[in-house]
């Protein structure tokens, strides 16, 4: 180089203490173009340079928020607009089921923006040129020695800088100088060859990942996982003379805890001899109140009247208010609620027979409340 452009003066000390001295007298001084080089964190450096908070906690908040947002709008636009369903009798607008989705994008969005934020805008990449860098100075404080690097500026020469560090006790004062590398940086990220190691990067990384997820995985040994010895639904089977993998169960067994339903095809039977097991206590009321509003209100409605949610998906049920339905006994209900009548399909999977029950003395709580006695008002 044939001329030296200064960056900076800089000097060594053999402690933590004396390090978190000399930055306080540094800040104190007035001096504002200066940073701390330690190999490891010391304890309250921040407070002894002055340090005002980094500009980067924005940078997260903002990429944060964004991922908050992003989220909680595509899922209220496909639950709520494109795609509404009714799920486990939730609204279509279930906030509580958006909020791990949320804190998900939040923190993914937040962590890793933040870092190519740090990387790209604050460290300069791909620029990785610095005048301290393969320094004597930087191999000391990377290794057991504590510096201070102090830039000039209109108010400080070098020779002032110089006399402050020997005032501070500092050791081995030297003069730090940009080399031709930092001095002839421009931004390269928009460069053609920047930009055409990108495209080679992502045409690699996609190639090796469906070389990966469509070839490498239907190969010996790595099929593995694919090709595992069990049948899973609607698979063929060679072990079946028929061929299907799916078996019916063994005429007349009986799966464990699930006897047969005794009055199939048989409401009236059911209606007769059937008798509610349960008492109508609070305990029992409130697990049928629960079980009502998941899965009866979504058609019924929260009080019965037939006034359904679904927006016309499906026909309207009648009200459980009429004469008929509350004439009805409790095992004709229990009947409907186990096998289902005209389009509202069987319970007897999703509700236990206690739960079927319990549902039942919380409908006749409603039926009640619509039909009270005058007794009922005393």
């Amino acid at each position: 180089m044939n001329k030296k452009y200064l960056y900076g003066g800089v000097g060594l000390f053999d402690s933590p203490d004396d390090i978190i001295k000399a930055a306080s007298e540094t800040s104190e001084k007035g001096f504002k173009k200066f940073d701390v080089h330690t190999p490891y964190p010391v304890h309250g450096m921040d407070s002894a340079m002055k340090l005002k908070p980094s500009k980067l906690a924005y940078f997260s908040l903002v990429f944060g928020l964004t991922g908050t947002f992003s989220a909680l709008a595509l899922m209220y636009w496909t639950s709520s607009i494109d795609y509404p369903v009714i799920i486990g009798g939730k609204p279509f607008f279930s906030f509580p089921a958006y909020v791990p989705i949320m804190f998900e994008l939040t923190v993914l969005l937040a962590a890793v923006m933040t870092v190519v934020t740090l990387i790209s805008i604050f460290f300069k990449f791909p620029n990785i040129s610095h005048p301290l860098h393969d320094t004597q100075y930087m191999k000391a404080v990377s290794s057991d020695r504590y510096g201070i690097c102090i830039e000039p500026d209109e108010n400080h020469t070098i020779e002032e800088i110089e006399l402050f560090l020997k005032s501070l006790g500092a050791k081995d004062i030297t003069k730090i100088y940009y080399d031709d590398e930092e001095l002839k940086y421009k931004n390269v990220i928009l460069q053609p060859k920047f930009l055409l190691f990108l495209a080679l990067i992502a045409v690699i990384v996609s190639g090796a990942t469906y070389f990966s997820l469509n070839k490498l995985m239907f190969m010996q040994p790595f099929n593995w996982m694919r090709e595992q010895a069990k049948v899973i639904p609607q698979e063929s089977s060679a072990f079946f003379t028929d061929g299907f993998g799916m078996r019916m169960p063994v005429e007349g067994t009986v799966a464990r805890e699930n006897l047969p339903y005794l009055f199939k095809n048989q409401p009236e039977e059911a209606g007769k001899f059937l008798i509610n097991p349960l008492e109508a206590n609070e305990e029992n009321l409130n697990l049928g109140k629960k079980k009502y509003d998941i899965y009866c209100s979504p058609c019924h409605g929260y009080f019965g009247e037939g006034d359904s949610r679904l927006r016309g998906q499906f026909p309207n049920p009648p009200s459980i208010h009429s004469e008929k339905v509350r004439n009805w006994s409790d095992g004709r209900i229990f009947h409907v609620v186990t096998e289902g009548q005209n389009i509202m399909p069987s319970y007897s999977t999703q509700l236990t027979n206690n739960e079927r029950w319990a549902t039942i003395l919380y409908l006749r709580v409603l039926q009640r409340s619509f039909n009270a006695k005058e007794s009922d008002l005393r």
